[in-house]
């Protein structure tokens, strides 16, 4: 998935919405309200897609939240200028085993000795069984993880991750990252490049997981499945 300044400005826009009907609300015009007599069903047509392409809500929440994920990990940077990098597990009292672990493999990702790749399944703000694939080196780089490690928020799969599926719509993406290569023609199955040293990650829980590769299966009581995959990077 390519970004460019207009998916920022678009970010952007959406911030000004508090809640998905305020979203709905600015593309309901006057005349609707005069012909319909009623915002709510007037709301409806647009998130129908009677008035054009509209986000579903799914979409509204996720994007906002990645939009407002990014201008924090943005003001966070600013305000951390010059400072000595802290670990966004340090000091955490850490309970669950996936939080754990993540904990473990938060230095060596951060400094680029490991590049993990993290698979999740679970449930939903709105309760639809989603699963994906989420590079954990690229996500500490570009979101704050202490509301994750705090418990304020729950580390979920995305649409901009490697990969990403949602069980009920139906929706499947797939997107590499500045760390790995998705490959998902291949006989073998899914597979993920490490665009470093070229090596390949392979996902596939009845083959082994690679060169200079490990997958670790965690029982979590945040989450239905949780695997961690690890590929070490080697230096000379």
């Amino acid at each position: 998935m390519e970004y460019s300044g207009a998916v920022g400005r678009f970010h952007d826009s959406l911030s000004k919405f508090k809640v998905y009907e305020d979203y709905l609300d600015s593309k309901v015009t006057s005349m609707d309200l005069f012909y319909l007599k009623s915002r709510e069903l007037a709301r409806k047509l647009v998130e129908h897609g009677h008035k054009g392409t509209v986000l579903s809500r799914e979409e509204f929440v996720e994007r906002k939240a990645a939009a407002q994920a990014a201008e924090a990990a943005k003001s966070n940077a600013f305000h951390n200028r010059g400072r000595p990098a802290t670990l966004a597990s340090a000091g955490k009292e850490l309970k669950d085993n996936f939080l754990k672990a993540l904990a473990e493999r938060e230095e060596a990702n951060r400094s680029g000795k490991m590049t993990s790749v993290i698979f999740i399944r679970d449930h939903n703000t709105l309760g639809q069984e989603v699963s994906g694939y989420i590079d954990y080196t690229h996500r500490l780089k570009t979101q704050d993880f202490e509301p994750y490690f705090s418990g304020k928020k729950r580390l979920m799969p995305g649409r901009s991750d490697l990969c990403y599926y949602n069980w009920k719509t139906r929706v499947s993406t797939s997107n590499s990252s500045p760390n790995f290569e998705v490959i998902y023609d291949d006989p073998n199955g899914l597979l993920f490049k490490n665009k470093r040293d070229k090596k390949i990650l392979n996902v596939d829980p009845l083959s082994g997981p690679g060169e200079d590769s490990s997958r670790t299966f965690l029982q979590s009581d945040l989450y239905v499945h949780v695997v961690i995959y690890d590929h070490n990077i080697r230096t000379a």
